[in-house]
């Protein structure tokens, strides 16, 4: 099978990350934490698999992810907690929101991290 027919295949549990709003790659990228350059070449997992950034997403319609461990956010400073919510938050959310539009990808970040990359890259 072709590289590109095989889908997106999650690196921890190998399953297919089928839904956007089920991707971490494109979770970071939306956030600021993954540079547009490297989305093509870097591995995909679903959120859910990656619970040091899951744990900080807090909507109603995202089950919560609780993570033991040193990086388990009930361990680590609540204002910084409180600002990865935010984010992480915003960026699940930002995912819902541009599916089923004809969004150009450039455009899905967050707005200050697109003001980031407008930046960086002009």
């Amino acid at each position: 099978m072709a590289k590109c027919d095989e889908g997106y295949l999650c690196e921890v549990c190998g399953l297919d990350v089928a839904e956007i709003t089920d991707s971490d790659l494109y979770l970071r990228y939306v956030i600021g934490l993954m540079d547009p350059e490297m989305l093509h070449t870097s591995k995909e997992r679903h959120i859910r698999c990656n619970p040091t950034l899951a744990q900080f997403i807090v909507d109603d319609e995202f089950e919560p992810v609780m993570m033991d461990g040193p990086f388990d956010k009930r361990l680590l400073d609540p204002a910084y907690v409180r600002e990865q919510e935010t984010l992480a938050t915003r960026g699940w959310r930002r995912l819902r929101e541009v599916i089923g539009t004809e969004a150009a990808i450039i455009n899905y970040p967050l707005p200050e991290v697109r003001a980031r990359m407008k930046e960086k890259y002009s």
